[in-house]
Formats: structure tokens, sequence, C-alpha cells
């Protein structure tokens, strides 16, 4: 994003939270502080994202864990930002005092080592990473290997890694050689929602992502030009302003297959707007290179709503099983939009298939955790901070 006032420091934005968690634990009367590093832009309705919305929520959901979250709102563009911007972000972590407790979301933190570590001998760091930076598709070779390179050196610099999945910990572990120990887990919450009344029960497709190559909104494109047939309609609901070349590329596949009727890029939706479309939603399709996790796919969960998926990163932990084992989505190999089409295939005749994954949707809704165990997660990982800081090996 960019800043209007490249004069003025960063500051520091404190705001009191007042949330108990859900799970019937009491507050803590004296709470410890984090200050949060998060890009500016992470209350911009214009721009919503699942990285953001964890960030958010976890800071209404830690005081009822013993944390007092002090967020630090950093403008930038955020991996890879000026040197104005840069600068500022080292200013505003220099001006923390000696021993303060900082989380740093990944987007911030990993592409400015030179910002950030060395900060790591004072300050008791953590880092939560949302998608490993070189993941983003799009990116030119260089950059992703230098982006790359940049996150790894933060990542061996700080005491405690964030993974938001057990699959992206492994990756991480993996993929830069860090201690399995500083690697953990807090994977995102769900809030129940009421159950989708959907359309007809078949017809109504909804994906929520922005659209960016790494969402790969172009393979479901391809996919439903197969099954046009099929008495379909999909609305992709996701921001169209990260990468304006590829949205113009889908209007132009979605025009090319004459499925401009049938088809609607809807752009962001959030609150009530955002409701509206899960509730009218009779499956929900992702067709995306790299998830992490794939917070939309357990928010149509939370509402009954069977998914669609491709089988990549955390996808598969997101949509989980039933308590009674049932499988509550199907996952289909990436770069395969034939495989997408014959799972459509699927899932408009035969209606076995429908109920048995309806079923087990509702069957997972009713066994997902709420966002207080991501909360309580954190605060685990937070506490156990080296209490003198220092540079991890």
């Amino acid at each position: 994003m960019t800043d209007t006032t490249m004069e003025q420091p960063a500051r520091l934005t404190y705001v009191p939270v007042q949330s108990a968690p859900t799970n019937g634990e009491i507050i803590p009367m004296s709470l410890r502080s984090v200050h949060f590093v998060m890009p500016d832009g992470v209350d911009d309705p214009a721009a919503p994202s699942g990285g953001n919305a964890y960030d958010r929520r976890v800071c209404l959901d830690l005081p009822g864990f013993g944390w007092q979250v002090h967020k630090l709102l950093v403008p930038g563009s955020w991996p890879r930002p000026d040197a104005a911007d840069r600068d500022r972000l080292a200013r505003a972590l220099a001006d923390l005092p000696d021993g303060a407790v900082v989380l740093l979301d990944g987007i911030v933190a990993c592409g400015v080592p030179e910002a950030v570590l060395p900060e790591a001998q004072r300050l008791r760091l953590a880092v939560l990473v949302h998608l490993p930076l070189g993941d983003e598709k799009g990116l030119a070779r260089a950059v992703a290997d230098d982006l790359d390179a940049r996150e790894r050196a933060v990542l061996r610099g700080v005491p405690a890694v964030i993974a938001t999945s057990d699959w992206a910990a492994r990756r991480l572990v993996s993929h830069h050689g860090l201690a399995p120990d500083r690697v953990h887990v807090a994977t995102p919450g769900a809030d129940i929602a009421p159950l989708a009344s959907g359309t007809d029960g078949v017809s109504r497709l909804l994906c929520v992502a922005a659209v960016t190559p790494r969402k790969g909104q172009h393979r479901l494109v391809e996919a439903l030009a197969r099954v046009a047939d099929l008495p379909w309609s999909c609305v992709c609901v996701g921001g169209l302003g990260h990468d304006p070349e590829y949205v113009e590329q889908l209007r132009t596949l979605i025009d090319s297959h004459g499925l401009t009727d049938r088809i609607e890029l809807a752009g962001p939706r959030t609150g009530a707007a955002l409701h509206a479309s899960y509730a009218a939603a009779d499956l929900m399709v992702l067709t995306s290179y790299a998830e992490t996790y794939g917070m939309a796919v357990t928010e149509a969960l939370a509402r009954g709503i069977p998914v669609l998926a491709t089988d990549v990163g955390g996808l598969p932990e997101a949509v989980g099983r039933a308590p009674d084992g049932g499988v509550p989505g199907i996952l289909v190999p990436p770069e395969d939009p034939d495989a997408l089409a014959t799972e459509l295939r699927g899932w408009f005749g035969e209606a076995d298939v429908r109920r048995r994954l309806k079923a087990a949707a509702r069957g997972r809704r009713a066994a997902l955790d709420g966002w207080a165990s991501t909360a309580k997660s954190l605060a685990g990982v937070l506490g156990r901070l080296p209490s003198e800081p220092r540079r991890a090996a």
C-alpha cells in the first residue's frame, strides 16, 4: 500500500480489547503485553484476506488468555517495501522497550531481515507465517528466490515461528532448515454460522478467494467450460485489485467460453454481503495452487456447505473429517481441470454423493474449533518465549 505521510514515523496504535474467550476460561486480572506488527491495510474492507481476518480476530481473543494486544500498523508494499517504509519499520521496532514481546505478521517481517534481525537480541520476537513468500504465484524467479532467502534469514533469526497448519509447519521446517521445536501451529478458528439454505441444493457454486494467479480461478473456468451443459451458476467473491492483468485475462477467458452470464466476478464482500453469498451457496469450490490452510473452506463448512478443492498444502487439513469419519469435500489433483469437471458431473448427477457430502459437512461443522483455540495456541507460544532475548541458532 502507498503512504501519504512519508515524513511521519510509524505510530503504535494501541487498541484496548475487551473480549472473553468462548470456552468458559476466566480472563486474568493482569494482562501481559504483546506488540502485534501488521500491515496497515489489515482493516481495509476493499482488500479482505484470510491473513487479515486471522490477525484481526486474534487481537480480539488474545486478552482472554492473558495478553493485551498493542497493534503496530505499518504502511508499505509488503513484503517488498521501499526504503522509507523499511526504515520506518526499523525505527518503530527500535522504539519498543527492551524485552518487549513482539508478534510480527510474516508478510511484514519476512522480506526485511535488515529491519527485523538487529532487534532479535533485544526484543522477544515471534513471526506468524500466513504464506511463505516464495509460494506466491506469478513472481519472477529471481524475485521469488530473493524473498525466499530473506524469509529464511528472518525465520532462522527469531526464537519462535508460528504456522497456520501442521502441513505448513512441516514445510517451514524442511524448506528453511528450522529446528522443529521452534515452529508452532495455531490453526485458524471458525465461527459456526446458520446452516446455508442454498439455492436448489446443487447448482449454485461459490468461490471465495482473491482473484490472483495463486488462487487459480482460470482452472475453475476451464473446468466449468467442460460442464457447460449442466445448470450451474458460479459466483467468485474476492478482491480484484491484487493483479489487474490476471483479472483481465480471466474475464477474456470467461468471455471466450461464452460464460459471462454464468460466472460472476463479484469483487470483495464482507459482513452481511459475504454471509448472504455463503447462505445462497450449494457447493464451495477452490482451485488454489498453494494454501497453508484455507480459511474459506472452514467458513463454508461452518455453514454446512460441502467443498470441492485442489489437493494442495493445508487444504486437506481444512476440509478434515466429520466425527463419524465422513469427508465433507472432494479433493482433486492440481493442474487437472478434467478431474474437477468429472467431480462436478458427479455432484450434479449423483444424489447419493450430494447427500453424503452434505451430511459430512454438517458433522464437520459441529466439530470445528473456534477462534478461542487459535488464541490459546498463540498465547502459549508467546508465554514460552525466552525471558532473555537472544538470536536463535
